[in-house]
């Protein structure tokens, strides 16, 4: 008799289980334009924006640690660009490292850069998946 009763409790039926989740309704949630979503562009907006900055200060930076080491790869603006863009896009790309001290601390930097870039990507979208909407 007990094992009935606590047969009865596990099993729930077809409206009690909607209401914990439905496709429909989840599709409706995410789909429908909130506060959330407003928060995951300004989140994405801010990183996009932030990234831009540190590519453009590390252009240059690069340009003017790089250009005058002997054997260089970077001699030209754009050459500082593609190597920054590439730097902060990827993980150990298969670009030379820079000949300089200090654009080999640059590098590291973008590295660091390009990991922690994809760490606040991923929260974000995290934190928006897993958000309830808040109606006022």
């Amino acid at each position: 008799m007990e094992l009935a009763d606590e047969t009865r409790k596990v099993v729930c039926s077809r409206r009690e289980t909607e209401r914990v989740f439905s496709l429909p309704q989840e599709w409706r949630r995410i789909l429908a334009w909130g506060p959330r979503h407003r928060l995951l562009v300004a989140r994405f907006t801010f990183l996009v924006a932030l990234t831009s900055l540190v590519a453009l200060i590390g252009t240059v930076a690069i340009y003017f640690l790089e250009r005058s080491a002997r054997g260089t790869e970077i001699t030209t603006v754009f050459d500082a660009f593609y190597f920054t863009t590439v730097q902060l896009l990827t993980v150990s790309s298969s670009l030379r490292t820079p000949l300089t001290t200090g654009g080999r601390v640059l590098n590291i930097l973008f590295e660091i850069w390009g990991v922690l870039f994809v760490a606040g990507a991923t929260g974000s979208l995290a934190a928006f998946f897993l958000s309830e909407d808040h109606e006022a």
